[in-house]
């Protein structure tokens, strides 16, 4: 119960912090209707999961995923007069369909890793729907809440970066590396190097992305600009709260059966397991930006 109380502070401090940085950041502007549209249903959605309505309390997190979804993109919108799902509607689309692809990776290598499993799940389609539909919610909830982040942080200037090709070339082959061995060394081992997957694709992936003209960290960082990965670095904080705080209590849940920290859980979480999110936000930008270009959706900038 101690580290319940924990996580719940923990959780509750965080939600606190953006929304006293949303009032102090807004200018007067309405609270755009779908923002409120999601606060009413994710109420609505916790106290049906709590006295056990069903579908509610089996589907409880991408009910409140797509909720809170709705709700930080109105906040995004009021603070800055522009948001994806005002201005890009049809871009938010495609980032939930691709986000079912990309987590399914994560999944391909947790049938080896054996770092979490599923309970609760209805069977047959019922199961299927609520797969995709939570899949479907985690990018976009992560790059919501960097937009929301970027828009309440304060200026943060810096030095460019001096990024050279060896340096990326570098990054590229220990991305390479970190998500070859957990497939190639013995299965008792990889299971707990999860780690490496978590940051591989972000090695792997910026440089190549920066090359290739695309959106990418290095390429922010070279030219002064941390804004972005600052957004996405406390939006992996705030969403792995989230994520955790919501599925302790719902009736299908993922558990985490990984070989270590069993017993210092915050929720269902391993409680280092919580700074995984943080590199998990980044890959889930790069990730998407790589795929989105490959899917022809996403064009070079330069």
């Amino acid at each position: 119960m101690l580290a319940t109380s924990i996580g719940i502070a923990i959780t509750a401090a965080t939600v606190a912090t953006l929304v006293i940085g949303f009032f102090r950041a807004r200018r007067r502007r309405v609270f755009p209707v779908h923002g409120w549209l999601g606060l009413v249903a994710l109420a609505a959605a916790e106290w049906l999961m709590f006295r056990r309505v069903e579908p509610v309390a089996t589907y409880f997190t991408p009910i409140a995923w797509s909720a809170y979804i709705l709700s930080a993109d109105a906040t995004v919108l009021a603070l800055t007069s522009r948001s994806r799902l005002n201005d890009a509607p049809i871009v938010l689309a495609r980032m939930a369909f691709l986000s079912i692809p990309l987590w399914l990776i994560f999944e391909a290598y947790n049938l080896r890793l054996q770092n979490w499993t599923y309970v609760g799940m209805p069977p047959g389609w019922r199961a299927f729907l609520g797969y995709a539909w939570s899949f479907a919610t985690i990018t976009p909830a992560i790059f919501e809440t960097a937009d929301l982040v970027q828009a309440l942080l304060p200026p943060t200037p810096a030095k460019p970066w001096k990024i050279s090709f060896a340096f990326e070339n570098a990054l590229i082959v220990i991305g390479t590396g970190c998500l070859a061995i957990p497939i190639v060394i013995p299965r008792q081992l990889a299971a707990y190097l999860f780690i490496l997957v978590w940051i591989g694709f972000i090695l792997l992936l910026d440089p190549v992305n920066r090359r290739l003209g695309l959106p990418s960290f290095l390429g922010d960082l070279s030219e002064g600009f941390p804004r972005r990965l600052c957004g996405f670095l406390l939006a992996g904080w705030i969403c792995g709260w989230l994520w955790e705080f919501w599925n302790y209590w719902a009736a299908a849940k993922w558990l985490y059966i990984f070989p270590m920290f069993q017993d210092v859980k915050i929720f269902e979480m391993p409680a280092p397991g919580f700074l995984g999110f943080l590199p998990f936000a980044l890959e889930c930008f790069v990730m998407y930006v790589t795929a989105s270009w490959l899917a022809g959706w996403l064009k070079r900038v330069k």
